[in-house]
């Protein structure tokens, strides 16, 4: 496909799928055939709005184009998803993966008869705090994050922790690169019957922790995550998409320090400010999803990617359901 642009379509579009919709038709090397909504009225406001062009059902958009992306509730994914790959269309899909590992399993196995390709929509790992600290992640210790946000209807009909934890649960995988060995959590429901708050606990093969904190009750916004390693400390802002490396001063004398009193943070830790290139993260993560269609570049969130943020996820559920029975509408969700 490198010698003409990829034929893309756009399933969903309700408040993300309408920027899928476009940023789709503005990428150099991709062309937005059309998007499918359900909702007619909405359909029809999208297709004014942003001049694209709407098609009457998954099957008809389907037929005309090379790869999608799939921005439907939680629950369709699966079966809007297995649509598209069994008739070998490459898919991007929203976080998370889908509902159950079984699932999961199921659209890989598809993916790999249909040579069609999986890409997961964890659009923080294009975030520019991100991407700035990775040069100067080195095996870390200890990651703590917090994901605070208002209440929004949409992504509530599942917990808190496949709705928003599973950015934080995905980013920790990529940055330990290890395996989870070890999962405490717990959670409550506040507006829905799902859980609204939790707090996870993860142990790693390499005695690393993280602890990951999210809420979809907070009145203020905020996403933070901070890396404790041997050579140092990462503070990230992934709201303001910036962050700040803390590192032993190379001057250092340890001998002479540890004769003195206590000393300001500045005379033995050199502050390094974080830098990436400018870039819309959701932007970025589509022209890496086109450059991997076009067999330009590796997928930058495997499929296999997204079932593990899901298991880990999954199970982190599970470990809130011990606490929380009557939560039942989860506890069916992480039966697998």
């Amino acid at each position: 496909m490198a010698d003409r642009k990829t034929r893309v379509g756009v399933i969903g579009a309700g408040g993300l799928g309408q920027h899928h919709v476009r940023i789709m038709g503005e990428l150099a090397d991709a062309r937005l055939v059309g998007f499918y909504e359900a909702r007619p009225e909405r359909a029809a406001e999208i297709a004014n709005t942003l001049k694209a062009t709407a098609f009457p059902s998954v099957e008809a958009l389907l037929t005309e184009v090379d790869a999608v992306t799939i921005v439907v509730p939680t629950p369709a994914h699966y079966e809007v998803a297995k649509q598209a790959l069994e008739r070998g269309v490459h898919v991007l899909v929203e976080k998370p993966f889908t509902a159950t590992i079984d699932q999961a399993d199921e659209l890989l196995e598809l993916a790999a008869v249909k040579g069609a390709m999986v890409q997961i929509g964890h659009v923080e790992r294009f975030n520019r705090a991100i991407r700035a600290a990775l040069p100067y992640v080195d095996t870390p210790k200890f990651i703590e994050s917090d994901r605070l946000a208002p209440f929004n209807p949409r992504g509530s009909d599942v917990a808190v922790v496949l709705d928003l934890m599973i950015h934080d649960i995905d980013l920790i995988l990529t940055l330990v690169g290890e395996q989870v060995m070890s999962v405490s959590a717990v959670g409550v429901g506040v507006l829905t019957p799902s859980v609204d708050i939790a707090n996870a606990r993860l142990g790693f093969v390499t005695g690393a922790v993280a602890n990951i904190t999210a809420s979809r009750v907070s009145r203020d916004r905020m996403r933070k995550v901070r890396i404790f390693q041997q050579s140092g400390y990462l503070s990230l802002d992934l709201a303001a998409g910036n962050g700040e490396f803390y590192t032993l001063r190379r001057d250092l004398d340890l001998a002479t320090l540890a004769k003195g009193g206590p000393l300001a943070l500045e005379a033995f830790v050199e502050r390094v400010p974080l830098e990436a290139p400018e870039g819309e993260p959701l932007r970025l993560e589509f022209e890496s999803f086109i450059a991997a269609v076009q067999g330009r570049a590796p997928i930058a969130v495997t499929g296999e990617d997204g079932r593990e943020a899901l298991a880990v996820a999954l199970q982190i559920v599970q470990e809130i359901e011990r606490g929380l029975p009557a939560l039942s509408g989860a506890a069916k969700q992480s039966e697998r």
